[in-house]
């Protein structure tokens, strides 16, 4: 026999999603919830490859503009990394694992 699902209003949205995921009250819906901040934070063509240069420290817009030829003026406002840019760092090592993963055959 067959148990029918809980509706939504059964299930509170602590059960819908991982814990981890979702450790606290600001959800995954929110426009604040931390993933979709996080994700918003590295969006863009050229944001995660500007980055990935400026982890290692404070870069000339041309020493940019050698490592990404194809990069345009407008998008560097700035060449170095704020404290919120450097807390990225584990964000993008793990976008890479799974990169590599993803393209493994």
């Amino acid at each position: 026999m067959r148990t029918a699902k809980p509706t939504a209003k059964q299930v509170t949205e602590r059960e819908l999603f991982d814990g981890e995921l979702v450790p606290d009250a600001r959800g995954s819906r929110s426009r604040t919830a931390p993933s979709r901040v996080a994700l918003a934070a590295i969006s863009g063509r050229w944001t995660t490859l500007v980055l990935r240069e400026l982890m290692g420290g404070p870069q000339s817009f041309s020493d940019l503009r050698t490592v990404l030829p194809g990069l345009s003026a407008k998008v560097l406002t700035s060449y170095r990394l704020t404290e919120a840019g450097l807390s990225l760092r584990p964000l993008l090592i793990e976008l890479y694992r799974s990169g590599s993963a993803l393209l493994a055959p």
